[in-house]
């Protein structure tokens, strides 16, 4: 884990969420997506860091010094913000704009590819996974001896995370693409507590798996290869309802 210093725009804020630590006492984490000309990054607040999301909307120019860089369980690296992290929104330094992400057909895909754009139908649906993770840093927990244990945090109550699977169809190819908590909530239009629900009464989720078919989206993230299947799959870190008009004038564009 290194310090970093960054200059970027907000382009995506995500749900604060309140927990309660080991010793009884409450904390709070939230996030959002930061870019500049070389990509995107996940900014995690923690503590008071979290009131920030409340001042930001997209597009905000800002500054952040003292962040720790942090790989999380999906492979991206991540800039944790604690009480000595500051940041500063409309700094005076130049901030460059976003890097656009590339628009590919999923048959297109390779399994280098980092920030791009897919477009395509829903065509399948699957039953949400869930997995205990730590409330207090989010990684995942294990079990040691009927207790969830987290490595840095001990033995503890768990806090659960989510990942959502659907198939996606472009015409050229079909493609699973994989959701987890965050963008998972924004495909589904759910909040955290209405996935959870899903744990306990699974049966409730059946409805949503029909809904959901025929539906277009746009999506932005990176293709990993499954090793396991041998083939490419998308991993998203943004989630767009797919706009019929605006896909047809890119297309009268070309």
């Amino acid at each position: 884990m290194r310090s970093s210093d960054e200059n970027a725009r907000e382009t995506q804020i995500y749900q604060t969420r309140d927990f309660q630590r080991a010793d009884g006492t409450a904390g709070k984490v939230g996030s959002f997506l930061v870019g500049d000309d070389t990509g995107i990054v996940r900014i995690v607040c923690w503590g008071n860091q979290a009131d920030i999301l409340k001042q930001l909307t997209t597009g905000t120019p800002l500054k952040i010094t003292g962040g720790m860089v942090r790989e999380n369980q999906r492979g991206y690296k991540e800039v944790h913000l604690n009480e000595s992290s500051r940041l500063i929104l409309n700094p005076p330094e130049q901030v460059p704009g976003v890097k656009t992400a590339t628009r590919k057909t999923l048959k297109e895909l390779t399994e280098s590819d980092e920030q791009v754009e897919v477009l395509g139908t829903v065509v399948q649906v699957f039953d949400p996974k869930f997995f205990e993770v730590c409330p207090q840093c989010g990684t995942r927990l294990k079990e040691v001896e009927g207790q969830w244990v987290c490595d840095e945090h001990s033995a503890l109550m768990p806090d659960y995370s989510y990942l959502v699977n659907v198939f996606l169809d472009d015409g050229t190819e079909n493609i699973r693409v994989v959701l987890f908590r965050n963008q998972a909530e924004r495909l589904l239009g759910k909040t955290k507590e209405q996935m959870i629900a899903y744990r306990v009464n699974p049966e409730t989720f059946e409805p949503l798996k029909t809904e959901l078919l025929g539906e277009q989206f746009r999506f932005v993230g990176r293709a990993k290869k499954n090793t396991f299947f041998d083939r490419i799959e998308f991993i998203a870190n943004q989630v767009h309802k797919a706009n019929v008009e605006e896909e047809l004038a890119k297309v009268n564009k070309q």
